[in-house]
């Protein structure tokens, strides 16, 4: 049997194993790639994932980073089933959806900017039809359900504790008359999180598959993470400020409307301060949560019981418009704003942010993980401005970083869901995560429990064979293509040479045309002097 790593290999987005095993060929999730354009171009090119050679592919959850890539693949040939709960299933409709309206909109943007230079047009990574199609291939799997996909292998898909519907798959595959256990964690929750069960406890595998977005450290008490959200709102309300807060449409956005019923509950949340919720699929995303309470842990079925809503409160608003979003940014005076996007790189949240973070008196609350080369993640690494719609955005907002609040579970909690598994011989293979955060969390495996692990990187391969030792392939020209970086610095001191040969050229211009090239000139020297900040 072989697994191949599409993604999530070293870094937290574009989740996705490719496991062939005897005649079948499958995928485990198929996640979009996010983060600065080198990472992003992964999601053009699906040959390494031969689409029309895919069986079938399990879904463990809806987010983005997890099957934001399936119309992509189905649009480059996929035409099997694609397995998850239902909750998972319905919010993927969504979710494809407005992914594939922003990938449209995107598109039609740069289009017209290419076109201004005499360049071709630029297609979408996919559309709004190749997300409904995508729909046409959903296969509902309920918790606890034992499937078989194809011959020799069943799947279970059981409670992950994430988001509504998530799953951790328990994979058994019978090949050569040898049966095999695989285990992929997809995303473990926090346990004693708002809305959601806790992670199912898994005893069996001999092959582990475990998510390690924290891997190298732990949430913050939800009590203090609720006092700092409170604290954030507070200060801006104080300076008659906004509250902005990125926040991924799914899970994070409902978590947070549960933390704000409770702070209005005990009387923390100005009467006078509304709370928005401006995304049209955070809000369709609600609506499902609401839909499917049976999936919601005892806590909030008891409060459902009593008649209160765990996701409402009296000042909270929906927006879904255009122009409802544009009045918040035109009202004076203190607001909560969640919008999405989590990691503040696409969405109605840069529009937020760009009339906001140059404001003193603005708070700017993270509440998620902020992957390497997101706008969000430049921010909560101190960068003083930000480029947004092509514009430097100073950074004087204060900024709260709030972990307490993660659908993942932390370093601790992920060692003590790792403690159900029973089989001293269990290979652990540490995906969806940083590289850092990754060695921290193999080193405490191995300390505590004597497993081997294995941090595989973009591209590799392995194969697995019960009783025999793990054969790797890696491609690290493929994975990493090199950056010359002697060439590129060299072509920017010839720029500037060039440039100083052509001063008395410079100077023989008009005094408007000179002020012109002034500005532009200050401009590059603004934006090299932020990037070497930055190292």
């Amino acid at each position: 049997m072989k697994v191949k790593f599409m993604g999530a290999a070293r870094t937290v987005t574009g989740s996705c194993f490719i496991v062939e095993a005897g005649s079948h060929r499958f995928a485990v999730d198929c996640g979009m790639h996010q983060g600065n354009k080198e990472i992003e171009k992964r999601n053009w090119d699906t040959t390494g994932y031969d689409p029309a050679g895919l069986e079938f592919i399990l879904i463990t959850h809806a987010h983005i980073d997890h099957a934001g890539l399936l119309p992509r693949i189905v649009r480059d040939g996929f035409r099997g089933p694609i397995y998850a709960t239902p909750p998972t299933l319905e919010l993927m409709k969504i979710l494809l959806l407005d992914s594939a309206h922003i990938q449209e909109m995107e598109a039609q943007w740069k289009t017209r900017k290419c076109l201004r230079y005499g360049e071709t047009k630029v297609d979408p990574l996919y559309t709004q039809r190749d997300a409904e199609e995508t729909a046409r291939y959903f296969r509902e799997v309920r918790y606890d359900q034992a499937v078989s996909p194809g011959d020799g292998m069943t799947v279970a898909f059981r409670d992950a504790g994430h988001i509504l519907g998530a799953s951790i798959l328990e994979l058994t595959v019978t090949e050569d008359g040898k049966e095999s256990r695989l285990v992929f964690s997809g995303d473990v929750g926090r346990p004693a999180q708002l809305i959601v069960n806790d992670p199912t406890v898994i005893e069996t595998a001999d092959y582990l598959f475990m998510e390690s977005t924290y891997g190298n450290r732990d949430h913050k008490d939800e009590d203090e993470s609720l006092n700092e959200l409170a604290e954030a709102i507070d200060f801006s309300y104080r300076q008659g400020e906004k509250t902005i807060i990125p926040s991924f449409a799914v899970e994070r956005t409902q978590e947070l409307l549960y933390c704000l019923h409770l702070l209005d509950r005990d009387g923390r949340l100005p009467k006078d301060m509304p709370v928005y919720v401006d995304s049209p699929l955070a809000t369709r995303a609600t609506e499902i949560f609401r839909k499917y309470t049976k999936y919601f842990d005892e806590e909030s079925k008891v409060l459902l019981k009593k008649g209160q809503d765990p996701l409402g409160f009296p000042q909270l608003r929906f927006t879904r418009s255009t122009e409802e979003s544009m009045k918040i940014n035109g009202a004076e005076g203190p607001a909560v704003v969640i919008s999405a996007s989590g990691m503040a790189n696409a969405g109605r949240i840069r529009h937020h942010l760009r009339h906001n973070l140059w404001r003193p008196g603005a708070a700017v609350v993270f509440v998620g993980f902020q992957a390497q080369g997101t706008t969000g993640r430049r921010i909560v690494d101190g960068a003083k401005s930000v480029r947004i719609f092509n514009e430097d955005v100073a950074v004087q907002a204060r900024v709260f970083t709030i972990n307490g609040f993660s659908a993942h579970a932390g370093q601790s909690q992920l060692l003590e869901w790792l403690g159900g598994f029973r089989n001293p011989d269990l290979r652990v293979f540490l995906v969806h995560g940083e590289y850092t955060a990754q060695e921290v969390l193999a080193g405490k495996i191995a300390a505590r429990f004597g497993y081997r692990v294995e941090i595989p990187d973009y591209l590799e391969q392995v194969t697995l064979e019960p009783g025999k030792e793990i054969e790797r392939e890696v491609y690290p020209e493929q994975a990493k293509p090199g950056i010359d970086w002697e060439f590129l610095l060299g072509d920017l001191e010839q720029r500037l040479r060039q440039l100083r040969e052509r001063r008395p050229r410079l100077e023989g211009k008009g005094w408007v045309e000179q002020t012109d090239m002034r500005e532009r000139l200050l401009e590059l020297d603004h934006r090299l002097a932020s990037l070497i900040s930055e190292i």
